[in-house]
């Protein structure tokens, strides 16, 4: 659901992004503290004040946001769970797992940092808010530690819901998991839970609107729209991964693919290949090796007045670890790495010749075709 991100910093080994959308939260948050909460919580100040403590108030928000995702992470990376990093994002963050957790108990711990984290954060910004009061800090700052103090507490006890995606239902699932030892079951259960939930915030969201709170409740339906998506999302990954795990992407590649030699010009590239196969990157080989790769990205980037003089092999793409697997690799990593860069197609090289091509297209085929065989069960 999440795009590339930009990338902030790196944190404790892990790399810390920011999807587009949370420029967008930030400057809600920021707008609605300094011309909303503050000046109807703490009348009597001036503008400036305000926007100072809206700017802090935000910058705490965000830390917090990032300290409950960081927990989440580090409890994870204990279990042996690869966390590729943490995106903040319009909905606030997300640790972003690799894999399923190994154990029903590393889920549960893992799940129960983020709440654990908050309410600590929410105890420790009370604190702050009451010795602020009591050594006579200006109303400014105490007014900021107390809106954190509350937003933290209010974050715990929202992801204690028991519906996945959510902290809660991850614990809701790690239980059912421990109970019956079956985790497609116990994640179906958590994933309706959360669709319920979901439907319950879009509801409640429709009642604001029409109640003439029109920007609650779009925001609590938006929220509820993501948490319906996101538990279908994740039920269909575990089927997903559980499907392919184990077997190798030489079962499912295309063997012989179509390939460019990397001697021929750009014009008989689009001519005889993209328009004659529709496809947007092939891969580009001298004597069955793979020397790179090229598309409709590389072609556009060269003026259509040089396609006649240009050969493959000058604007090809080099060949990495990001667009290229081996034939025994285990297919849950191609749509891992597939996830990870983007890439629907990836060449399988084996010993530096291109044996094979498998597409996202064709494995999501496959998949509808298994579900429609064996049902929703």
């Amino acid at each position: 659901m999440l795009g590339r991100g930009i990338t902030l910093f790196h944190l404790l080994g892990f790399r810390v992004k920011a999807d587009v959308s949370w420029l967008f939260l930030a400057t809600l948050v920021t707008l609605s503290l300094a011309g909303g909460y503050f000046p109807q919580k703490y009348p009597g100040f001036a503008a400036a004040i305000y926007w100072w403590m809206a700017i802090v108030g935000a910058i705490g928000l965000f830390a917090s946001i990032l300290f409950h995702e960081l927990c989440h992470s580090l409890v994870a990376r204990r279990y042996g769970m690869p966390i590729r990093g943490i995106t903040l994002f319009i909905f606030g963050g997300v640790a972003e797992m690799e894999e399923e957790p190994p154990t029903a108990q590393a889920e549960f711990l893992m799940a129960v940092a983020g709440p654990v984290s908050s309410a600590a954060l929410a105890a420790g910004f009370y604190a702050l808010t009451v010795m602020a009061e009591v050594g006579g800090a200006p109303a400014s700052v105490s007014g900021v530690t107390d809106y954190l103090a509350l937003i933290n507490l209010l974050l715990a006890v929202f992801n204690l819901v028991p519906a996945f995606p959510l902290d809660g239902g991850r614990m809701l699932r790690a239980v059912l998991w421990r109970w019956r030892g079956d985790i497609r079951w116990a994640t179906r259960i958590a994933s309706n839970a959360g669709s319920a939930f979901g439907f319950l915030l879009m509801a409640y969201g429709l009642f604001n609107i029409l109640g003439g709170a029109w920007f609650a409740g779009l925001w609590f339906g938006l929220i509820g729209l993501f948490v319906r998506a996101a538990a279908a999302g994740s039920y269909m990954q575990l089927r997903t991964r559980q499907f392919f795990e184990g077997e190798a992407v030489r079962r499912f590649m295309i063997a012989d693919p179509v390939s460019v030699p990397a001697e021929v010009t750009v014009a008989q590239l689009v001519e005889d290949y993209v328009y004659g196969h529709y496809h947007e990157l092939f891969p580009v080989t001298e004597e069955s090796r793979l020397v790179g790769c090229v598309g409709v990205r590389e072609i556009k980037q060269l003026p259509r007045d040089r396609w006649n003089l240009t050969s493959v092999r000058e604007i090809m793409a080099p060949c990495d670890e990001t667009n290229t697997i081996a034939p025994d690799e285990d297919a849950v990593r191609a749509l891992s790495l597939m996830r990870r860069t983007g890439n629907s197609r990836l060449m399988v090289v084996e010993n530096g010749r291109l044996v094979g091509l498998v597409t996202l297209k064709d494995l999501l085929r496959l998949i509808s075709l298994k579900m429609d065989l064996e049902g929703p069960a």
